[in-house]
């Protein structure tokens, strides 16, 4: 699947889940799905667990995160002597 077909997959509305990117056609908001993906649920369980959703909607929110954080500067902090 091309890039632009999965990042198609998120919507942002002001009305749904206060304008949070969602996975389009629900409420489930991409920074839910990357919160229980790094508490160590699997793609596969996540869609057993959520009727209609499949593996292009997980890839999607990852895509998404990831061009979220292309775009974000990042200042090193300074290392604290112990």
């Amino acid at each position: 699947m091309r890039k632009q077909e999965l990042l198609n997959r998120i919507s942002i509305d002001p009305r749904v889940m206060v304008g949070q990117p969602c996975i389009r056609g629900t409420r489930l908001t991409v920074h839910h799905i990357l919160n229980i993906l790094a508490f160590g649920m699997t793609i596969d369980e996540i869609v057993q667990q959520y009727d209609g959703l499949t593996r292009d909607d997980i890839a999607a929110c990852l895509l998404f995160a990831s061009e979220a954080l292309a775009n974000t500067s990042f200042v090193p902090l300074a290392a604290s002597a112990t």
